[in-house]
């Protein structure tokens, strides 16, 4: 197998209240024509789960309360994964150019977070209209803005 190599682009910071994505310097000419997008697909490092535990975690008990007891990695958003790539749409709010500054509505990942990538969200190419789930989550929402509002609390067993 050939070797990987994958160096962060930028890192998530929280600046005067707001998440954002600040670009390594050399990544700035990237930035170009991303304006006008309105969301972007952020691919980032859970790097406070880049561990041998963690990267070794295949199965586990389920975060989900309605879900079945245990779940294989790959049927949850587990930051606990063999490569702890984590993918997040978000709203972007503004994009500075100069500085390399993606200010951004919202996204769940800590500050220092690895960017490794962002591609621009578009529906044709990112949105499924009718995507199958099991019964256990049928009834969560089915936009990222519907989610704002739901108690997801109560879905969670943590």
């Amino acid at each position: 197998m050939n070797e990987l190599t994958v160096k962060p682009i930028g890192r998530i910071l929280t600046c005067n209240g707001l998440k954002t994505i600040q670009l390594e310097k050399s990544y700035l000419p990237a930035l170009t024509s991303l304006e006008g997008f309105s969301h972007i697909n952020v691919l980032w490092w859970f790097d406070a789960c880049d561990n041998l535990q963690d990267r070794s975690s295949l199965k586990e008990s389920s975060p989900y309360k309605k879900a079945p007891s245990v779940m294989g990695t790959f049927a949850t958003r587990s930051p606990k994964r063999p490569n702890p790539i984590a993918l997040s749409a978000a709203e972007i709010i503004s994009v500075h150019r100069e500085k390399g500054i993606i200010a951004l509505a919202y996204i769940d990942a800590e500050d220092n977070s690895p960017v490794l990538d962002l591609k621009p969200y578009t529906p044709s190419l990112d949105r499924i209209e009718n995507p199958r789930v099991p019964a256990w989550c049928s009834h969560w929402p089915k936009s990222l803005e519907a989610s704002a509002d739901f108690p997801w609390e109560k879905e969670f067993n943590f």
